[in-house]
């Protein structure tokens, strides 16, 4: 059993070290194909964002963009889930409420982003706010489908012990539920990364966002190469531990 699980992650280990080299031979080409005007090699660009990472200008917006995504995704998350919990344990609301949910995720947020400057200004609050709505509702979807997927007997057996609504949810509805739920997180963990650095771009003095924005206005190819890379980087880490995470948790239930 052991040596199974050695073999599975061992070979799951070199797929992701072949796909990563595959990216690299793709990026060098296509640098190779474009030219330095509107792109750099992967070579260059480790070189220029070590560089970068050394400069103390840049940590602040770092911490800019960290601490705006930190309450944007903490946002998320807990209004995702309290809006999944409660559609999912009422039938009627969802029944209700669901083509809502599924009519407004479809609206481009970049439309809703003036609304949103009116009423937090400029500061990091509306990145916050732009940033949530665009996690909050797939996070909201992927609970209400994992609460409805419940097995029943699991409800019933809860109401037989005469469980409140919180305790049935922490108790029963919530291991039941979390692997798919951990799947809207990683989707919710995207959008609100996406939202919050768009927040940035178009309204804002500081931030990897306006980073990026300012090196677009002035076609400064590397900075902009280097902040994709590193976005890129974190993003796909994340992505990658969540995704194990939902495997161990797939497993188990």
């Amino acid at each position: 059993m052991n040596a199974t699980s050695s073999g599975g992650s061992n070979a799951g280990w070199f797929s992701a070290l072949k796909l990563i080299a595959l990216l690299l031979v793709l990026w060098q080409a296509l640098a190779w194909m474009v030219g330095d005007v509107a792109m750099r090699t992967p070579l260059q660009t480790m070189t220029f964002t070590a560089n970068l990472l050394t400069s103390p200008s840049f940590w602040p917006h770092l911490a800019e963009t960290g601490r705006a995504f930190g309450l944007a995704l903490l946002l998320a998350v807990v209004i995702g889930l309290a809006i999944g919990f409660l559609l999912g344990i009422n039938r009627f609301a969802s029944d209700v409420l669901e083509p809502v949910l599924v009519a407004l995720y479809s609206i481009p947020k970049i439309t809703l982003y003036p609304i949103l400057l009116l009423m937090f200004g400029l500061g990091v609050a509306a990145k916050v706010a732009f940033g949530t709505i665009h996690g909050v509702i797939p996070i909201a979807l992927f609970t209400l489908a994992a609460v409805r997927n419940v097995r029943p007997v699991f409800v019933k057996t809860g109401r037989v012990m005469g469980l409140g609504t919180g305790r049935m949810i922490s108790g029963i509805l919530l291991p039941a539920a979390m692997p798919e739920i951990f799947t809207g997180l990683r989707v919710g963990f995207s959008l609100t990364l996406i939202g919050t650095l768009l927040g940035e771009m178009f309204a804002s003095q500081r931030g990897l966002g306006f980073m990026l924005m300012n090196a677009i206005g002035l076609h400064n190819v590397d900075v902009i190469m280097a902040l994709t890379f590193l976005l890129v980087l974190f993003a796909g880490s994340a992505s990658g531990l969540l995704l194990f995470l939902n495997r161990r948790l797939y497993q188990r239930a």
